[in-house]
């Protein structure tokens, strides 16, 4: 059974930062490409980045040069970096692969 888990959500102050982790089992990260998408209630959910298994990369317009997507193949987690955060990032964030998506994790930014 696949799962995929993400952590690292929380609230912080407009301009901080926070890193965001996706663990998954039953499934292998480095020959995927995996992508990080948010959500905010009422809205359609948003990609946000993206990593292809030879980490090529691609963002959101919205989150470029703040953002950065990656594998830590040590932790076999997928990670978001996230700087200069803004109170419009605040989001459910989701871990997807393929057809499959983790729970999210909660980022609140305040201004």
């Amino acid at each position: 059974q696949v799962q995929l888990k993400e952590s690292g959500g929380g609230l912080v102050q407009s301009g901080g930062s926070l890193r965001l982790s996706c663990t998954g089992s039953g499934i292998s990260f480095n020959d995927k490409t995996m992508c990080w998408y948010r959500q905010v209630p009422g809205n359609e959910r948003e990609r946000v980045a993206c990593i292809t298994p030879d980490s090529r990369t691609v963002y959101a317009e919205t989150v470029e040069g703040r953002f950065t997507i990656s594998r830590d193949y040590a932790k076999k987690s997928l990670d978001l970096q996230m700087k200069n955060l803004r109170p419009d990032d605040t989001a459910v964030y989701y871990c997807q692969t393929q057809w499959f998506w983790g729970q999210g994790t909660q980022v609140i930014v305040s201004s």
